[in-house]
């Protein structure tokens, strides 16, 4: 499946991108309802051997008559057997391949989620996502199979009818009963199903936020909150959930005593309808038999419901993120062959989702191909958020923003990232190994190229004298490294594949000024034909720049040659 059918799939009404890959799998739902079908056949004749043996059988001794009897129900037994190896196999292989395709379209939505668009904890994300487990338990999951025995019940129903008369009337007093319960807590345990899911996701945001910031929380000594609301989402989430399953095991032990009151109800009436000549003893036992076997999938029902409220619920909580609008669902999006690098600003303002005020107001700002240039500001005067516009993170809330004269909204997002080098101001890496971190799987990107940055940002230096060199596996996004060692793998990530357009932000803030000068005066020869925006707090390196821009409050403060901009700034210190 192509990107494009991926996207199509998953913005179609009804949710195609569930019932599309399950009619996928159509053939193999067959299988299995055919399968399905084929046992409820075998456990009847079953029920009518024992009947046949009890009065044809035994009255006349008719010992050959059992032994064709028995090889018959041996050959059933087998195949019995063999079918129901065969539905759960089918029913597991379709799992698999639901699973897989709704994960597929459910990651490829991940990483076309709008940022604006995330709302929530990395952990409540995460949480939402492991809700594709939920469904895929349901449809690989034997339960299912209790929807295709339920018309059979009828059958069985109609079967008794024919043997016992009257018999017939116990399992249909019976079947309401577990109809009835079923029916009563349905709504209820759906309710509670959506109460636990969400205190669910609850203990996972607590648990990631943990985990992810140990060092620090240890540090800081904010285990004590973090414990207190761990503690908090288990109690609300262990009281859903006990009020849930209460609510499932009603129903389902309500299955199984109305099983037994159909066997038993089933022998008290057959005792009178013996006396009375009305019924044989086999048709008793046969009776009794077919009269358990046609609450026996009720059963199932009742547990199939429990999982049906999870089911649900699952299915609310992810439908909103695989419809949401995606980076990549713009029809005729443009694959440049070649970025040259003219940026463009025009009145350009923007407002973080929930914000109260504008992180950029009116910004007109032109960076010519090969220009390179400085952004200084203060903390939160919006350089970082100038970052995110050019590479498409955030639309503008006003204006637009213009690369090679083109919008960048109409750029594949993959095609204009690939183009620009960037390194963010937190350097994450990857799990795997420093030089996976460097190539990203990405084909143009040899050892000899990885060798190349990795030399020019310093990260050679450090790689060499450490144990498995480019083939140490980094975990935790490289927390064993230090701030700086993660920079220089980011920039290195950045600089491989010579993109002619690098965006920068805070590059150096982890090194020290002997590291910084020297990876100044190695990227002076490598960034110099290139356009160019760096990010920084640091003076020193604007060196690697001709021009400076200030941002202050959102709004462009100052703009030209780096001499006269740190002239103009530098002369009320010097008075």
């Amino acid at each position: 499946m192509t990107d494009s059918e991926m996207f199509t799939a998953a913005r179609r009404p009804f949710a195609r991108w569930l019932l599309e890959p399950m009619f996928k799998n159509r053939d193999n739902y067959t299988k299995v309802m055919i399968a399905a079908m084929l046992i409820n056949v075998f456990a009847l004749v079953s029920s009518l051997f024992t009947m046949t043996v009890y009065d044809r059988v035994l009255p006349n001794n008719a010992t050959s008559s059992l032994i064709g009897l028995a090889i018959g129900m041996g050959i059933i037994i087998i195949f019995d057997f063999i079918l129901r190896t065969l539905r759960a196999y089918f029913v597991d292989i379709a799992g698999v391949n639901v699973d897989r395709s709704v994960g597929e379209v459910a990651f490829e939505r991940l990483m076309a989620m709008r940022m604006a668009s995330r709302r929530g904890s990395t952990g409540a994300l995460a949480g939402t996502m492991r809700e594709l487990e939920t469904l895929r338990d349901f449809f690989a999951s034997a339960s299912l199979v209790a929807i295709v025995d339920v018309p059979f019940i009828f059958l069985t129903l109609f079967v008794i009818g024919l043997v016992g008369g009257w018999m017939v009337i116990i399992p249909l007093l019976a079947v309401p009963l577990v109809v009835i319960a079923g029916l009563v807590t349905f709504p209820a345990m759906d309710r509670l199903a959506t109460d636990a899911m969400n205190h669910g996701l609850e203990k996972q945001s607590v648990l990631v936020e943990t985990i992810g910031g140990l060092e620090t929380v240890k540090a800081t000594g904010a285990g004590g909150i973090l414990m207190h609301r761990w503690l908090s989402a288990i109690d609300n989430f262990s009281h859903m959930a006990t009020r849930q399953r209460l609510l499932s095991a009603f129903s389902m032990n309500m299955a199984n005593s109305a099983t037994t009151l159909a066997y038993t109800g089933s022998i008290v009436l057959g005792v009178f309808l013996i006396e009375s000549g009305d019924l044989t003893m086999g048709g008793l036992i046969a009776c009794s038999l077919l009269g358990s076997r046609a609450i026996a999938p009720l059963s199932q029902i009742a547990q199939l419901l429990s999982r049906l409220s999870a089911t649900k619920t699952a299915f609310r909580t992810l439908r909103p993120f695989m419809e949401q609008d995606g980076e990549m669902d713009a029809p005729n999006l443009l694959k440049p062959a070649k970025i040259e690098g003219l940026l463009e600003f025009r009145n350009v303002s923007f407002r973080y989702p929930g914000a109260k005020e504008d992180a950029l107001s009116g910004i007109n700002l032109t960076i010519r191909p090969g220009e390179r240039v400085g952004m200084l500001g203060r903390i939160g005067s919006g350089k970082s958020t100038l970052a995110r516009l050019a590479l498409g993170l955030y639309d503008p809330t006003d204006g637009i923003v213009l690369l090679d004269g083109t919008d960048v909204r109409q750029i594949d997002p993959a095609t204009l990232r690939k183009a620009i080098g960037t390194a963010l101001q937190e350097s994450v890496l990857l799990s795997g190994t420093i030089r996976e971190n460097i190539a990203l799987a990405r084909p143009d990107i040899d050892d000899e190229e990885i060798l190349r940055v990795a030399k020019i940002t310093g990260t050679h230096e450090f790689v060499g004298r450490i144990a498995n060199g480019y083939d140490l596996k980094l975990a935790d996004r490289g927390e064993s490294l230090s701030g700086g060692q993660r920079q220089g793998i980011a920039l290195a990530r950045a600089l491989a594949g010579s993109p002619q357009m690098m965006i920068l932000d805070e590059p150096t803030s982890g090194m020290d000024m002997q590291s910084e000068n020297a990876l100044i005066e190695r990227l002076s020869g490598e960034l110099a034909d290139r356009t160019l925006m760096v990010i920084t707090h640091r003076i020193s390196l604007l060196r690697l720049v001709e021009r400076v821009v200030i941002i202050a409050d959102g709004k462009l403060h100052a703009d030209g040659p780096r001499d006269d901009v740190l002239r103009a700034i530098t002369k009320p210190v010097a008075a």
